[in-house]
């Protein structure tokens, strides 16, 4: 349905792509990765028409429909949520607008009704209702004008067309970042069924994980595709640098084995037009590129906070109501220090508002908050952006703090948060939603609390990003207590985990696949919102060290004896080439002193005095040819190690 056959492309000085070449059939599910400034987002371009390749081919089906929706920002003009999500055409658009401010009895009212239903708008209403409560529109919201809205919404109204047109081929960038929980399992469902292809970026390793059957990846210039699921693509990729390293570290070695032969030998008369072919050789390689180092994304320490008492925050038979909604009644909950917990549950639970209880942004209406000692509270809201400074810099922002830190500091934190070179002079208030989050997590992470409260934290960032904020996680020394949706990011963070069920907590002794065991969930993403009532209610604790049972001992034991004879093997295999390389060197230097001696023994038959003594020459020439025989012999052996070594 979709081909892209040898495009190239270059973007402000930089080529993006070079002899790229994708096909995309219908009913595939493809999800595209690559690096910030790979060219996703080019990409999609050139499948819109909205900008033309350099070179090659972008070619669509005849007929075929594709939808695109971007990251953010879509418009919203006077139409109500429901017409928003049925202006799936041109038409249906016009008969809309036509219908909605003509008089009833009018001619241009009656056609726009015609037009209307020729295009089978009255049909799509009923849909358009289904997806758009899929995705938490209330009955109430569908004759709202959708520019009232805020700008998530707005982007979910503009999924709900997409999702009511149908496309061919629907383009989805980071598609998740503007849905809750509820939202994002019924959405990830109903893609499942979607009858059309879908290419899309997303930050989302267990979307993708669900949903696609292949990766691209944007690499070396080139379009990588992989077979399977995120998880899949990761082990094929390392196997696949794998090989590439070696086949690149194999044809160094051939090229310096042919160079050596070349220079040792160009200039002997017997040996030259085999050092001239061992150049040709050299020049006819198709050399294989180095592979891109993939350094971890945090190479910093980040500062710690100051370290608190073991009791770090404690709530006691706190009531808290919105109105008539009662949330929490008679609420315990308590933290220690070093706790990382994360909060699961469906929405309305009350997590978000366990959080600002925890806070203090909300007011506890009865009973207790009470702080440990020396505890410094931080709150990371899903609105953190709104407190950027849009006049400020990006470095000016992260340093805007009580304890500023170095210049140099905030640049290499900033840089390991995707702000690099010139970014960290752009203002915040040009910045897109995803780069004002990083920016917000840098500065809390230069200046961190000892209590971390985080509600969803990595929306809007992308595969680095959130492998940046994991890694400054792993070395933050305080409490953290957070809500997320991003599974991958949970099972890296959280050491415990706390359901809430209608204001009811229950704690899970364990990490989060110890909750999905002992919740018995049907999937990773679903028992983070389930609402039912969960398996052993005080769930014991995880299994201290040493308490496996006999099964999993012996699979420990197996596991040992494969890593202790892997060892074995691969110490076997480096000795057998610490011998090839140390005989390689030896015969080096033994060719060297023989042409060494060679050399001798010419200039000593080049002399008139030679031959005077008798008997001299014929024993030089004697020795002369038992030294070329010997050289020729060592040379053999020496190429021949060469080229097993390349092999």
């Amino acid at each position: 349905m979709l081909t892209i056959s040898q495009v190239s492309k270059a973007f402000a000085g930089r080529i993006l792509f070079e002899d790229a070449s994708l096909q995309v059939n219908r009913g595939d599910r493809v999800g595209l990765v690559g690096p910030n400034g790979a060219g996703k987002s080019t990409l999609f371009s050139l499948i819109l028409g909205e900008a033309s390749p350099d070179e090659g081919k972008v070619a669509l089906e005849k007929a075929a429909t594709v939808g695109f929706l971007p990251q953010e920002h879509a418009p919203a003009g006077e139409e109500t949520v429901l017409e928003l999500a049925c202006a799936v055409s041109p038409e249906l658009v016009k008969a809309q607008r036509i219908m909605k401010s003509t008089p009833e009895d009018s001619v241009e009212h009656h056609e726009a009704l015609h037009s209307f239903d020729e295009h089978g708008g009255w049909q799509l209403e009923p849909k358009a209702k289904r997806i758009l409560s899929g995705l938490a529109f209330r009955e109430a919201d569908f004759d709202r004008p959708a520019k009232a809205l805020s700008g998530g919404w707005v982007m979910r109204a503009h999924l709900a067309r997409l999702l009511v047109q149908e496309p061919d081929l629907l383009l989805l960038d980071e598609p998740t970042n503007h849905l809750d929980l509820e939202s994002l399992v019924w959405f990830q469902e109903y893609l499942s069924n979607y009858p059309g292809a879908i290419l899309m970026i997303s930050h989302d390793r267990e979307f993708l994980n669900q949903l696609v059957g292949s990766i691209i990846e944007i690499a070396h210039k080139r379009l990588n595709r992989y077979r399977g699921n995120w998880d899949s693509y990761v082990e094929q990729r390392a196997a696949r640098e794998e090989q590439q390293l070696s086949a690149y570290k194999n044809q160094q070695k051939e090229i310096a084995s042919l160079q050596l032969f070349a220079d040792r030998f160009r200039a002997k008369a017997s040996k030259a037009s085999q050092a001239q072919s061992k150049l040709k050789q050299i020049d006819r390689m198709e050399k294989i590129e180095a592979p891109v180092s993939r350094e971890r994304t945090v190479h910093f320490r980040f500062p710690q906070p100051p370290r608190s008492g073991h009791r770090v925050i404690t709530m006691k038979e706190v009531d808290h109501a919105y109105g008539d909604l009662v949330v929490y009644r008679g609420l315990d909950f308590e933290a220690e220090r070093g706790q990382r917990t994360v909060l699961v549950g469906p929405n309305g639970a009350g997590k978000s508002t366990l959080l600002k209880l925890l806070a203090g942004v909300l007011p506890v209406q009865a009973g207790v908050r009470e702080v440990g000692h020396n505890v410094k509270v931080g709150y990371f809201s899903q609105y953190r952006v709104e407190m950027l400074d849009p006049k400020q810099t990006v470095l000016e922002t992260a340093r805007d703090m009580p304890n500023p830190v170095s210049e140099q500091t905030a640049r290499t934190v900033l840089g390991s948060f995707l702000f690099r070179g010139d970014d960290v002079f752009k203002t915040t208030s040009v910045l897109s939603g995803g780069e004002k989050t990083r920016l917000a997590l840098v500065r809390l992470l230069l200046d961190p609390p000892n209590l971390l409260l985080m509600d969803e934290p990595t929306t809007h960032l992308d595969v680095g990003s959130i492998d940046a904020l994991v890694g400054a996680l792993a070395q933050y020394e305080g409490t953290l207590i957070f809500i997320s949706h991003d599974v991958y990011f949970i099972r890296a963070v959280a050491k415990t985990v706390l359901h809430i069920t209608a204001g009811k907590l229950t704690p899970y002794a364990g990490d989060y696949d110890y909750y999905l065991d002992k919740s018995r969930a049907t999937s990773a993403r679903a028992a983070l919102t389930s609402g039912e009532k969960l398996q052993n209610l005080q769930p014991s604790a995880p299994k201290p060290a040493g308490g496996a049972s006999a099964v999993e001992k012996t699979g420990m034991r197996e596991t040992r004896e494969q890593r202790r004879a892997a060892a074995e093997e691969r110490k076997a295999e480096a000795k057998i080439k610490r011998e090839h390389e140390n005989r390689v060197r030896d015969l080096e230097m033994q060719i060297l002193k023989l042409e060494g001696r060679q050399k001798e023994l010419t200039e000593e038959l080049e002399k008139p005095e030679t031959y005077e003594r008798g008997g001299a020459a014929t024993q030089l020439n004697r020795e002369l040819q038992a030294l070329s025989a010997d050289m020729e012999r060592l040379t053999a052996e020496w190429e021949n190690l060469e080229q097993r070594k390349a092999g």
